[in-house]
């Protein structure tokens, strides 16, 4: 479970890191060499992002189910006095 909590909090770097990203993209004072590099940052970061996703994903579908309480073999007996 610990591996879950260190790629949640890398995938919320990176998402945040986009947001930023993003941000800084809007800025109008930038030049075409900057929005060019901010861009790359973005397709580099989302691609970093997709693949993080997917090992969280695959991750979480293959945990195994916790175990069931045994149960009483003795209690699904149904005793009939005749």
């Amino acid at each position: 479970m610990i591996e879950l909590d260190v790629l949640s909090r890398q995938i919320d770097a990176l998402m945040a890191e986009q947001r930023e990203a993003w941000r800084q993209l809007a800025v109008p004072t930038l030049t075409a060499f900057d929005r060019r590099e901010i861009r790359n940052r973005i397709r580099q970061s989302g691609i970093e992002l997709r693949d993080h996703l997917k090992v969280r994903t695959e991750r979480l579908s293959y945990q195994p189910r916790p175990a069931e309480p045994p149960t009483d073999s003795l209690a699904n007996f149904n005793f009939r006095l005749f």
